[in-house]
């Protein structure tokens, strides 16, 4: 028992004496939420980040991603064959943006501290935090809007309100989207082991029933329906003939963009790892395929409700309704509530919350900065976002992409390439430390990160309509269709040579107890 504890307590650097927690309690950019998770506190193996991923992608955004591909020309396994590739390829910077979080135990605002200076760091951090406040304003609406599609059903004059001018939503709906929403700030009340939970409940039951609806799709119709024989639009002789890349890259950024958001904050969740091996594994296994199956599910099973009712329905919540059978509605309700709220949190509000209690760490704490996190996301009102396909795809998809691709860049380039993987754990507390950089910001860091924005920011520009797109050459307003991959890139390099030509006081400073360096797969680190 004694050789294994200690074994455990080699993996990582996260273990701070008692003296070390009472010097860094003294200091501004600490609190209880932000310290280094310690051995005995780690509890996420393999099984866990699988069943945090399968959680989070079985959702209703997800079944319905790849409406809009289709709906653009795309054929089923052309639209499928693009989520997956997508989600491949966030994997890479999830997994490596995971393993500082592993090895020291950090969230990531705390990890941003190393690249963008321990004031800097809540420019990133508030960046992915109002990104997370609008995907928490999605999914309580998705949500909140299943709950209201529902009870109508039960009670038919809900559905007969007349949306407000002001809103653009009636008041039923608006206060099913409040229960929702309270429902979400309960569990983020109860804490992170309450999501632990909830997620591991919600990944065997959304699986479950997906492919329950799957079977019952393809025994109804005989078959899966007619979107899965129908020929892309790209294809010889239809309409589109010729320009499927022109379509395909843009829609390649925006899967990407799905779970960007989650490639930087994945410290959030690995620093409970209890290894490596678990959170790279459990993440592999979980991510591409189970957003791939569900994406396939909605596919097949819409293409079904064409030859069941006459029509296609995307909306798994539109699909529901059609049955008759109470105790089928209320079974269907408990799960889609689950789903949303299980992605919600862990996707929307655990990321933001630690963002903002990075801002001033003493008075906000991970329950006030998820508070926060609720009310921006009432405020934005998101059903106006999700109302229409090609404002959710290329509008804020492709366009906080533009933002977070950029901070992926600096923070892998910052610790694979320049530090090493070799972090000074207590002075990235400390207000005085290595970190501080220039009063407490990295001039270089943030330069790489408008310079990271800059390409795509033309077209964003004419995206939104405050730009006329003939004032610019086509190359600058195409950059913006691969506005992650760009941002990424042009970061990646402007922060490397940034800190060759005019390194600050504190970069490179590795810790002399931390020389060795650490391998993704190894059990010893």
């Amino acid at each position: 028992m004694m050789a294994q504890s200690t074994n455990q307590a080699l993996r990582f650097e996260s273990n701070l004496s008692d003296a070390q927690l009472a010097e860094l309690g003294r200091s501004r950019l600490f609190n209880p939420d932000l310290a280094p998770v310690s051995t005995e506190r780690r509890k996420w193996r393999v099984g866990s980040f699988a069943a945090l991923w399968i959680s989070m992608s079985a959702c209703i955004p997800t079944y319905m991603l790849a409406s809009g591909l289709i709906s653009g020309g795309m054929n089923w396994w052309q639209a499928i064959l693009t989520i997956f590739l997508g989600n491949l390829i966030v994997l890479i910077p999830m997994v490596l943006n995971a393993h500082a979080g592993t090895h020291y135990g950090i969230p990531f605002p705390v990890y941003c501290r190393a690249s963008f200076g321990t004031r800097g760091a809540n420019i990133p951090a508030l960046l992915r935090a109002f990104v997370a406040c609008g995907w928490f304003g999605i999914q309580t609406w998705i949500g909140g809007n299943a709950i209201y599609k529902i009870l109508s059903v039960f009670v038919p004059s809900l559905a007969s309100g007349t949306p407000s001018a002001t809103f653009g939503i009636t008041g039923v709906q608006f206060v099913c989207f409040l229960f929702f929403w309270g429902i979400n700030l309960l569990v983020i009340y109860k804490g992170i082991e309450c999501i632990r939970w909830l997620l591991n409940i919600k990944a065997p039951l959304l699986i479950a029933l997906g492919l329950l609806l799957l079977g019952w799709a393809y025994q109804k119709a005989g078959g899966f329906g007619p979107i899965l024989s129908q020929p892309s639009a790209f294809a010889a002789g239809q309409p589109k003939s010729g320009q499927f890349f022109a379509f395909f890259f843009p829609a390649l950024t925006g899967m990407v963009g799905f779970w960007a958001t989650l490639s930087l904050n994945i410290p959030d969740f690995s620093r409970y790892a209890c290894s490596q091996r678990d959170q790279v594994l459990g993440q592999s296994l979980g991510l591409p395929l189970t957003m791939a199956l569900y994406s396939f599910i909605g596919v097949a099973v819409t293409s079904a409700t064409k030859i069941i009712f006459g029509t296609e329905i995307w909306d798994p919540v539109d699909l529901l309704t059609r049955f008759q059978n109470p105790a089928i509605l209320v079974i269907a309700m408990f799960a889609l509530c689950i789903a949303t709220l299980a992605t919600n949190i862990a996707a929307n509000v655990v990321s933001p919350a630690n963002d903002f209690a990075n801002l001033a760490p003493r008075y906000i704490s991970f329950r006030t900065g998820g508070l926060i996190t609720g009310i921006i996301g009432v405020v934005i009102m998101p059903w106006h976002t999700v109302a229409n396909a090609d404002r959710y795809i290329n509008g804020w998809l492709i366009g906080y992409s533009a933002l977070l691709g950029p901070i992926g860049g600096i923070l892998i380039a910052d610790y694979f390439v320049c530090r090493k993987r070799r972090l000074n754990l207590t002075a990235l507390y400390q207000e005085q430390g290595e970190y501080r950089f220039t009063n407490g910001f990295s001039l270089v860091g943030l330069l790489a990160l408008v310079l990271g924005i800059l390409p795509s920011l033309p077209g964003f520009l004419v995206k939104v309509g405050a730009l006329n797109s003939q004032s610019l050459a086509p190359f600058f307003t195409s950059l913006y269709d691969y506005a992650w991959f760009v941002g990424f890139a042009v970061a990646f390099v402007a922060y490397i040579a940034g800190r060759n030509l005019a390194p600050e006081a504190g970069h490179p400073a590795p810790n002399p107890q931390t020389e060795e360096t650490t391998g993704l797969l190894t059990t010893d680190h």
